[in-house]
């Protein structure tokens, strides 16, 4: 990446957005995985309800509130100035971590549900603000270096708060911890949300409908008018359906096919996000600060054959005859274990390749005062396409496909 991109994170216009984004992504995570782990090794025993069917209705009430909420928060984010309404979000994220510290200490499951419905909204109204903000501080030679770090920073909080969360909740007085960082770092995004510079309402005259069905409906219709940046969308939401796929199997891929543990699925979550970042910081300087998406369609092909290329090397794992659980010392012996590592982190270079061109284009071509709006078609068409991931999954396993051939 060049020097420009990385001179934007000493820039007022640029860094305090940056910083609150990646605190948001940071807490989401810490907190999910939290919950995920305390369903998984505590709460499912005294409540009497299977894990599975806990942890899956959590990933279905964070992604709730897209479908549901995405329109209305478009249309607020161009009817009035993103600078007031980020702050304001970030203030009830602080609220809602405080609910998520009391179902911590009550252990109770349905608060815990009802906050991370709640993150979820908070994910929602900030998700249009965020993108559609860059423009508006940013000259348009600045908006792949800006995006690439948006990308980067986002996966790698991704990466980090899931890995802490997961390891402190276990910990000794682990609720307490984690009630106290999430506390701590909602209102550092909060503060952090004061320094961004102020900004102008971009479709002052807009009125708002709330009617979330109508108002969802007209907003992809009218999108779809705009035919490029539809396209884009499209091309986002197959990147999320496709990832959504790989981070959701990693851990049966780990445990079932290679006979391995927790290690070499943190591993794996590592290579993929840090690919992704990679690729994203990588794009800036491939595509030297202009907003094209010439570069997409090899970068598609690079992940298709990177991804042929993991089944195979899947099929060629020794079978695991010990009984036993193998760990990173172990796994990292054969050359075979390098290849699946090497694709992974390829898989996910080449993603990062693929997606930041793309928001930027949106970005770029979306008129400015519909920019917001057209962000939130793009959530509420990314989260359709993660819905569609689980259900395509399902069916596949269904009809008896191992992990690998999934990834096929």
């Amino acid at each position: 990446m060049n020097n420009n991109a990385f001179k934007l994170l000493s820039a007022r216009r640029f860094l305090p957005l940056f910083l609150t984004q990646f605190l948001g992504a940071f807490n989401d995570n810490i907190f999910k995985n939290a919950l995920v782990i305390l369903i998984t090794y505590k709460i499912a025993s005294s409540s009497n309800i299977k894990e599975e069917f806990l942890v899956t209705l959590a990933a279905g009430v964070f992604i709730l509130p897209f479908f549901l909420f995405s329109a209305t928060a478009g249309q607020l984010s161009d009817k009035y100035p993103k600078t007031g309404l980020i702050r304001l979000v970030k203030f009830f994220e602080i609220v809602f971590m405080g609910l998520a510290v009391a179902g911590f200490h009550l252990n109770s499951i349905t608060l815990l549900m009802v906050t991370l419905f709640l993150m979820g909204l908070h994910s929602t109204f900030f998700g249009p603000l965020k993108y559609a903000i860059l423009p508006e501080h940013l000259a348009e030679t600045e908006l792949i270096g800006a995006n690439s770090l948006i990308e980067a920073g986002t996966f790698i909080a991704i990466l980090l708060g899931t890995i802490l969360g997961g390891l402190l909740i276990l910990s000794h007085a682990g609720t307490i911890i984690v009630s106290l960082l999430i506390l701590a770092v909602a209102l550092s995004g909060w503060i952090g949300s004061f320094f961004i510079p102020p900004t102008l309402p971009m479709a002052p005259q807009l009125k708002v409908n709330f009617n979330f069905v109508s108002e969802t409906w007209r907003l992809i219709k009218n999108t779809q008018q705009h035919a490029g940046i539809f396209l884009a969308i499209l091309g986002i939401s197959w990147f999320w359906l496709l990832g959504y796929i790989f981070l959701t199997q990693f851990p049966n891929l780990t445990k079932n096919v290679l006979g391995a543990n927790s290690e070499i699925f943190t591993l794996f979550l590592t290579l993929f996000t840090v690919g992704i970042a990679v690729g994203s910081l990588a794009c800036n300087r491939l595509l030297k600060d202009e907003v094209t998406t010439k570069y997409v369609p090899v970068s598609i092909l690079a992940m298709t054959f990177f991804m042929m290329d993991l089944y195979h090397a899947c099929n060629h794992i020794p079978v695991n005859t010990s009984g036993q659980l193998i760990g990173l010392g172990h796994f990292i012996l054969t050359l075979n274990s390098w290849r699946i590592m090497l694709d992974m982190f390829l898989i996910s270079v080449s993603g990062g390749l693929f997606v930041v061109p793309l928001y930027a284009f949106i970005q770029v071509k979306s008129p400015p005062e519909e920019r917001a709006r057209i962000i939130a078609c793009n959530n509420i068409i990314n989260s359709f396409f993660m819905v569609l991931s689980a259900g395509i999954t399902m069916i596949l396993l269904a009809i008896k496909l191992t992990i690998p051939q999934v990834f096929l």
